[in-house]
């Protein structure tokens, strides 16, 4: 299991293959690589995100070692990056294997559904006009209860 926060990009096609690579055991690996996407006006110059060291580390890890004990996993990989991100930067990386897809596919779901509700980071978007802080969204919070 790998948990990293970290300011500076990471290669999505390097992190996916090390993951990959290795474990026999496992017969399915689901990747998810979330993107700084541009808000709906088209003016967002960047995304700050701020966390708190040792924090955010200590709640991944224990949601991720609920995620390997809840689906079985044979490992985890989270990446979450912080600082000044454009739109179109990756953000986080998630990574599940599992021995069997359900379990790998779900864990992952359930692993982005906590990234996007609940870990703690705290996001501003920065345009022309301004910056504002981004507030918690309601279906968020929604498909993280269903788990």
């Amino acid at each position: 299991m790998r948990i990293a926060v970290q300011e500076e990009e990471f290669d999505l096609g390097a992190e996916a293959n090390a993951f990959a690579a290795g474990d026999d055991a496992n017969g399915a690996i689901v990747t998810f690589t979330g993107v700084v996407r541009d808000l709906a006006s088209g003016d967002l110059d960047v995304m700050e995100i701020e966390h708190y060291p040792g924090m955010t580390e200590r709640a991944l890890t224990k949601i991720a070692e609920e995620a390997r004990q809840r689906w079985s996993l044979g490992d985890v990989l989270v990446i979450h990056r912080h600082g000044r991100l454009a739109p179109g930067d990756r953000i986080m990386m998630v990574a599940t294997a599992a021995p069997h897809r359900k379990d790998a596919f779900e864990a992952a779901e359930y692993l982005m559904d906590y990234l996007k509700s609940r870990a703690p980071f705290w996001k501003k978007e920065i345009t022309s006009g301004g910056a504002e802080w981004v507030a918690a969204k309601d279906e968020d919070e929604d498909a993280l209860t269903r788990w």
